[in-house]
């Protein structure tokens, strides 16, 4: 059978494209950087440019896919996953990413794919479109065999999930503020209502730490895969005010170990040195891969 190029169509598409990142995966990212929770987590984030996804590509054989092309918030930068069998598709899906994904300011086209340093074909095929290496990430997994340390919160702090309490504007302060933004939230508390819209997410799974003020001084977002026996922490932060505590340790290793129980062997996690220290294993390395050139 001829292999079919098509645009991606979000409502139609979004569970045919999970389905195929979780039976695409393999174990510790055998097929392409991006996993099926966060393809769902990016869907729902408030910077996601949900009004161009038209311009991702599927490519199928059959009515099967077997490749997909895809930003991860918004154009100018790519990830690509392939099935076995269908690397040959990568130049193809470069120049196809070329022309609908990169992003155009005052004349220059840019482009960044994310390639795994075991991706050889796709890294020869970005050297040889011209594509220079600009960044380099670590990805860090933590093995359930290594166990859950048993934690201590300083005295006046408390451990919940949000089953147990789900308060959005403290949620909202708790992001804001974690993620570095400025001391003054906005007021858009829909955008954390909606992340809490994916099929997949997990109120059980999602670990609160309340500081003795009783504001939410960590949160700790963690998904299953569904399929594959990995759990996916994102996002992970703790207001600036409360560092230096162990609070995000505590939350990560209750909300690994509640993963745990529904068959996660290990959790991705983030890149910094944080992880490493509290047991995370570096498996490969994520690469960024950057091209401009004159539109």
């Amino acid at each position: 059978m001829s292999i079919n190029v098509r645009r991606y169509k979000m409502l139609s598409d979004f569970p045919r494209v999970s389905q195929f990142l979780r039976e695409n995966f393999g174990k510790y990212y055998e097929n392409g950087s991006m996993t099926q929770p966060h393809w769902e987590y990016i869907h729902t984030h408030p910077f996601f440019n949900y009004k161009l996804t038209h311009r991702f590509g599927i490519w199928e054989e059959d009515g099967q896919i077997v490749a997909v092309a895809v930003y991860e918030m918004n154009p100018g930068e790519c990830y690509l996953n392939t099935k076995p069998g269908y690397k040959h598709l990568i130049p193809q899906m470069i120049e196809y990413a070329e022309k609908e994904l990169s992003k155009s300011e005052q004349g220059i086209r840019t482009l960044e794919f994310w390639a795994l340093d075991h991706e050889k074909e796709f890294i020869e095929a970005l050297i040889n479109k011209g594509y220079e290496k600009v960044w380099e990430d670590l990805i860090n997994i933590y093995p359930y065999t290594k166990g859950f340390a048993e934690t201590i919160l300083p005295e006046g702090y408390s451990m919940i999930s949000l089953e147990d309490e789900n308060d959005i504007q403290k949620i909202h302060t708790a992001l804001w503020k974690g993620f570095d933004h400025d001391d003054n939230p906005d007021d858009d508390l829909d955008c954390r209502l909606h992340m809490q819209s994916a099929p997949h997410f997990r109120k059980d799974l999602t670990i609160i730490i309340k500081s003795p003020d009783n504001c939410y001084a960590c949160f700790c977002g963690m998904w299953l895969d569904g399929f594959n026996d990995f759990a996916y922490l994102e996002p992970l932060a703790t207001v600036p005010e409360y560092r230096k505590k162990g609070l995000a340790r505590a939350a990560l290793m209750e909300s690994m170990r509640r993963t745990s129980t529904f068959g996660a062997s290990y959790c991705i996690g983030g890149a910094n040195s944080f992880y490493t220290k509290i047991g995370f294993t570096t498996i490969c390395k994520d690469a960024k891969w950057k091209k401009e050139w004159r539109a």
